[in-house]
């Protein structure tokens, strides 16, 4: 089976099993779109073997045709700290930091362009499945601050660890900055309760949950530094960032 092959496969399989009736589009790009768009509308229910094991090799070929980035290929800015601007689901690292909302289970609106919503996206449906299970086990919302570790699939990272940040609705209070201030630290502590050696954190909580860049990035560079320097730990931590201005906030703080 060729990648078109499992494309279409994977599409009808979705439309079948979900029963919607849509025009299937016959460019590459807009089925592309279209898949995308019913991963993230499928809720976590169980799937055939053959599903997940076409899904990956769809996905792993997808992979292979983009530019994977490691540790390696970064420069190292401070004591185990690195910036890295770019798709976060193309770093190569032990975990990856996912910005979740606290049902946990990923964003369901088709094609959004939030971290959440690529990091499920090319994870696969796998990932969506685990959380659900975690949560089913929790039987609560997931707490702002804290932090939960899934495997990370078809991502070239190894795990993805799903945190909750703070949403701003107003001023910027003392209460949402240690909020902040505790997703980063518990995606550290788990990390290294895993024996991870590299995490890449995205900018938690700046987006749809409009906590300041500036404000965030600061928060973020100190609370890394303090748990190095508390911990003597030995994992090498990243700064993803996606913006050319969250870029200069980070290389201003950092340098500073």
């Amino acid at each position: 089976m060729n990648q078109i092959e499992r494309l279409d496969y994977l599409i009808n399989y979705l439309l079948d099993e979900s029963e919607i009736i849509t025009y299937i589009p016959k460019t590459l790009s807009d089925k592309k779109l279209l898949l995308r768009t019913l991963m993230n509308i499928r809720e976590p229910k169980p799937i055939s073997k053959e599903f997940i094991s076409i899904q990956d090799a769809y996905l792993q070929e997808e992979l292979a045709n983009k530019k994977v980035t490691g540790i390696s290929q970064l420069k190292l800015l401070q004591d185990h700290i690195y910036l890295y601007q770019g798709d976060i689901t193309l770093l190569k690292v032990d975990a990856i930091v996912n910005a979740a909302n606290n049902q946990m289970l990923g964003c369901f609106i088709p094609n959004h362009r939030c971290i959440d919503n690529a990091i499920h996206t090319y994870a696969g449906i796998q990932l969506r499945l685990e959380c659900y299970n975690i949560m089913k086990v929790q039987e609560t919302l997931e707490p702002t601050g804290k932090a939960k570790i899934t495997k990370g699939y078809n991502l070239p990272a190894n795990y993805v660890i799903h945190t909750v940040g703070p949403i701003i609705q107003g001023k910027l209070t003392n209460h949402d900055c240690e909020l902040l201030k505790s997703c980063y630290r518990s995606c550290l502590e788990l990390a290294d309760a895993y024996q991870l050696k590299s995490l890449a954190f995205c900018c938690i909580s700046t987006g749809e949950f409009r906590f300041p860049q500036y404000d965030a990035a600061t928060i973020a560079i100190e609370t890394v530094k303090e748990y190095i320097q508390q911990t003597h730990t030995e994992m090498e931590v990243i700064f993803n960032v996606f913006k050319d201005e969250d870029k200069q906030i980070y290389e201003q703080i950092l340098k500073t």
